[in-house]
């Protein structure tokens, strides 16, 4: 199976960064873990938050295909505990999944047609976060996945 992390816009903190690659290099490698940066769109500034999410989804159509599971890390999406998480993966693994992508979206979330593309909706929180911060809580939440899933002591209840 493989997992791709699609997000709009690059990470400026080398902290995050650093951070992120930490956890991406304790990825099992057989999920094939990538993380995409999809560059901004250009002007952003100067359109408005619909026409810019309608923008933001093109890009991201740009990196999938119609047989891939798409989720997207919505904060009106459903709320998993790690270990119901860890369960949502390995469903994939086993029924042959080839490729899952989770989106974070840009400043304005998703656009009506991304959110009807899409397979699922998790939320990773209540609150809301930087779009770089949910990189490395997602990832950081990906190998805690494998971890549950291995049985190994990272994760307690």
């Amino acid at each position: 199976m493989r997992i791709n992390l699609l997000c709009i816009g690059k990470t400026d903190s080398h902290e995050i960064k650093g951070l992120v690659q930490y956890y991406q290099n304790r990825l099992p490698k057989h999920w094939n873990f990538e993380l995409t940066e999809i560059p901004d769109v250009k002007n952003a500034k100067n359109i408005t938050p619909d026409l810019l999410k309608k923008e933001e989804a093109k890009l991201f159509v740009n990196y999938m295909e119609a047989s891939d599971i798409t989720v997207l890390l919505d904060e009106n999406g459903k709320h998993f505990s790690s270990r119901d998480f860890a369960g949502k993966i390995d469903t994939w693994m086993n029924s042959s999944v080839k490729k899952v992508n989770f989106l974070i979206g840009g400043a304005y979330g998703f656009s009506a047609e991304m959110h009807q593309r899409a397979n699922e909706k998790i939320s990773l929180s209540k609150m809301t976060f930087t779009h770089q911060m949910i990189r490395l809580f997602f990832v950081e939440q990906l190998y805690r996945a494998d971890q549950i899933l291995q049985r190994k002591p990272y994760h307690n209840d």
